[in-house]
């Protein structure tokens, strides 16, 4: 055997000359393809194979693991740009609001629902196929001269950082996204159902759904309940007293949609069925909702749901 013979080569880079093997699959490779192992190097495909049969680390529910609560930042900047959208042109909150039915005026003047209507009014609204309002009006706020003012957005934001942090790190991106959507459809859903004609604004629908879920975890979980349930108690207290300021009907709708969806992500079997059995029910949870709207809709328009 020739000197040149006795050459080895990378098997991915065939003219570099190489003497170390991959420990894994026994092929030399040269220094650009090396990366450590616990013994010895392995080549890039090993490395990449070896990363694709580990399993993925997941929560108690399911979810991935994440560190940083990316979903609740997002939703935080998405609700103060609304808000400073609402500060330029405040004729958003009356086009994006949540709301059922109501009539406005070739003036632009907003009146109360009433069917059939005539010619020199409009539908707007749900009854009028403004059907985007179901979850817009969850990202708007009161301005800063009705009602409670800039406390709306402040309170309702502190809420989303202290909760929806904790909440999303346990759930997971995927799960904590849908439950928070959810709940402020769930919220718009019930006020559709009870006050149809009043306009509806705020992300408490969906800070209710995640004040139920965080009660729910804390259960399941076993932390220190004292401190959950005074979270609990001060959520269901502004739920009543706030009634006259906001609407309770979103507040309940959120915290009875969350409290759903939490429960199907808590209690569905540790086993291959649960990512299955949390998506059916989240899809059930959806197409109840959309069905009732459509109902309520239909009923207020005389049966001719937009």
């Amino acid at each position: 055997m020739t000197a040149e013979s006795a050459v080895t080569t990378c098997f991915r880079h065939p003219k570099v000359e190489s003497h170390v093997r991959c420990t894994r699959c026994d092929r030399h490779i040269c220094p650009s393809c090396m990366r450590e192992a616990a013994v010895g190097h392995q080549c890039v495909e090993c490395v990449m194979e070896g990363a694709r049969s580990v399993r993925q680390a997941r929560t108690a529910f399911g979810g991935r693991i994440s560190a940083v609560p990316l979903v609740t930042y997002v939703l935080i900047g998405l609700n103060v740009l609304a808000y400073l959208a609402e500060l330029a042109r405040p004729s958003i909150v009356d086009r994006f609001g949540m709301l059922g039915a109501g009539l406005e005026g070739t003036d632009g003047a907003h009146y109360l629902w009433q069917y059939p209507y005539d010619s020199s009014v409009h539908a707007e609204g749900l009854a009028g196929g403004e059907w985007e309002r179901l979850l817009t009006g969850a990202f708007l706020h009161m301005p800063p001269t009705e009602g409670i003012g800039v406390l709306h957005i402040v309170m309702n934001m502190a809420s989303l950082w202290t909760v929806g942090r904790v909440v999303e790190t346990q759930l997971g991106r995927v799960r904590y996204l849908a439950l928070y959507l959810l709940s402020a459809l769930g919220g718009s859903v019930l006020q559709l159902l009870i006050a149809p004609d009043v306009l509806g604004i705020g992300a408490s629908g969906a800070i209710f759904g995640l004040g139920a879920a965080y009660w729910i975890m804390g259960r399941r979980l076993g932390y220190d309940m004292q401190a959950v349930n005074r979270y609990m108690i001060g959520l269901l207290l502004w739920l009543v007293l706030s009634a006259g300021m906001t609407s309770w009907q979103g507040h309940l709708g959120g915290l009875l949609a969350g409290g759903t969806v939490t429960l199907a992500y808590a209690y569905a079997p540790r086993d291959g069925r649960r990512t299955l059995i949390q998506t059916a029910v989240c899809l059930g949870l959806l197409v109840v909702l959309l069905v009732l709207a459509w109902v309520k809709v239909s009923d207020l328009t005389g049966g001719a749901a937009a």
